[in-house]
């Protein structure tokens, strides 16, 4: 018999998180948790759920990677013509989720969205393997194709063009970077009794440090 899905459950007890421990910084306490989680060696710890909507509030969510990430944001790379990029072209706003299971932790991100700089694209584009170069000029993301050969067929017509060559980056692909105003740092505990801490940004650029019931 299959188990019923209710029954499902696990009871969360490898740490605790207390304001005491953390970095005033949501960026610092986000580096520490993100090496942590490589040094844990969790399979893809930069996968995140990034959610958009459009300007009527219909969402749509979807696992992407983030490749980079400083005080200024949080990076990820997608075509804008895809069905995300048009979504945050008219509704410059997004959520991203890192859930680590493994060290039952996961981050809540929500912010506005801008483009990174041509420069910064361009620099991520040149080091990303020749295919997945290749990969960015053949799909055009998101939308409908009769089957897969089409796909296959256009990598190879490219693999042809740009044999032994340096392969540009398309200009409708690049990357975006999610600007927080609030972090959510979330550490399972025992019960369901989770430990939440929310930073908040304040219009001195300073962030304000609140724990939240589970």
């Amino acid at each position: 018999m299959d188990k019923n899905i209710a029954d499902l459950r696990k009871d969360y007890t490898l740490q605790d998180l207390d304001k005491k421990d953390i970095d005033n910084n949501p960026f610092v306490q986000f580096k520490i948790w993100f090496d942590q989680a490589i040094a844990a060696q969790l399979p893809e710890p930069n996968a995140m759920t990034l959610a958009t909507s459009t300007p009527d509030g219909k969402p749509s969510a979807r696992m992407v990677l983030l490749k980079n990430f400083d005080e200024r944001g949080f990076v990820l790379f997608t075509n804008y013509n895809s069905h995300k990029g048009q979504e945050i072209a008219a509704n410059p706003h997004a959520a991203l989720v890192f859930w680590w299971a493994e060290l039952e932790r996961q981050v809540r991100i929500v912010g506005s969205v801008e483009k990174i700089s041509a420069q910064e694209s361009d620099g991520y584009f040149e080091v990303r393997p020749h295919n997945s170069r290749l990969g960015a000029w053949a799909s055009n993301q998101s939308e409908v194709i009769a089957n897969r050969e089409v796909l296959e067929a256009q990598l190879q017509e490219l693999q042809r063009k740009y044999e032994n060559q340096s392969v540009p980056r398309p200009p409708h692909w690049g990357g975006f970077r999610v600007i927080p105003h609030e972090i959510e740092f979330w550490q399972g505990r025992s019960s369901r009794l989770h430990d939440r801490l929310l930073y908040t940004q304040l219009n001195d650029g300073s962030w304000k440090i609140e724990r939240l019931s589970p």
